[in-house]
């Protein structure tokens, strides 16, 4: 039972590594990240309002002040995360800022040490080594030279993975026992709030009659509407680390998105990268299973 909550978080990170290919279309058309990040969150919160409509009579008197709390906090840390994320992307660019935002793993198992939520077993200590290895091989950060970082790139980058980290933590508090259809609306209502204060709204106006209208639907549903639910119930019994390390499927989703639909080309070093990811996310799962 728990490998089936298991296979909800692996989904959902294949659906994010899609979400990624379809915002690589989306701004090789021209529109800037945090319009693009704006209505993945706009359009799955309409989404996940639908959900909490027709799931009402179940989730009713379910929402303490705890909930929305964590629910608000789960979506500044959405928030921060994309903003911090494309901060470092322009500072140092995508294979350091990749890298740096798959840190968040780390700084989960540091906040369950010190909080006491969960114990660290040499088996997923020895995981996030091995994943994070080949994710480095995966964005290429071997071919970065050390000119090419700075302090903003790096710390930002550095941000992005906290605020990931603070993503985990928060929606895994908020949907402890109450709905998680309620649990993302609030969060993602939050977000969009949050960004709104930062995109261009007259591209952001203009997106609305534009011929990419699909394009941003669709990434809304896919990268949002659905997969953050999934990725809520499977917390329901899946540990914060190893959800945290499951996830990391979705740069290998993004990578083989780029190679198959966006005509990209993989390196022996990637393809090398992208396979010891599978294989740990592979033996990371057949383990939480036997637990």
């Amino acid at each position: 039972m728990r490998f089936y909550y298991t296979g909800f978080v692996i989904l959902a990170a294949v659906l994010w590594g899609i979400s990624g290919g379809l915002a690589g279309i989306l701004m090789d058309k021209g529109w800037s990240p945090l319009v693009i990040s704006f209505y993945r969150g706009a359009i799955g919160l309409v989404c996940l309002v639908i959900w909490v409509l027709l799931k009402r009579k179940d989730s009713s008197g379910k929402h303490s002040s705890r909930t929305i709390m964590w629910s608000m906090l789960a979506g500044i840390a959405v928030a921060s995360n994309f903003s911090f994320y494309f901060l470092s992307i322009s500072e140092s660019g995508v294979a350091v800022a990749s890298t740096l935002m798959y840190t968040a793993p780390v700084f989960v198992l540091i906040s369950s040490f010190c909080f006491r939520i969960e114990s660290i077993t040499p088996f997923k200590v020895i995981s996030m080594i091995i994943v994070m290895f080949g994710i480095s091989l995966l964005t290429n950060i071997y071919e970065t030279g050390i000119s090419e970082l700075n302090v903003v790139g790096i710390m930002s980058g550095l941000l992005s993975g906290v605020s990931y980290a603070l993503f985990i933590f928060s929606f895994k508090n908020a949907s402890e026992n109450n709905s998680p259809p309620f649990v993302l609306s609030t969060a993602f209502a939050t977000f969009t709030a949050v960004l709104l204060l930062f995109i261009d709204h007259r591209e952001a106006l203009s997106a609305l009659f534009s011929e990419d209208l699909i394009w941003f639907i669709t990434l809304g549903i896919i990268g949002a509407g659905v997969s953050f639910y999934l990725y809520v119930e499977g917390l329901k019994k899946t540990s914060a680390s190893v959800a945290a390390v499951i996830a990391m499927v979705e740069p290998v989703t993004a990578s083989l998105f780029g190679l198959v639909v966006l005509g990209e080309v993989l390196t022996v070093l990637q393809s090398i990268g992208l396979i010891v990811i599978l294989i740990t996310i592979t033996m990371l799962s057949v383990k939480q299973k036997d637990c």
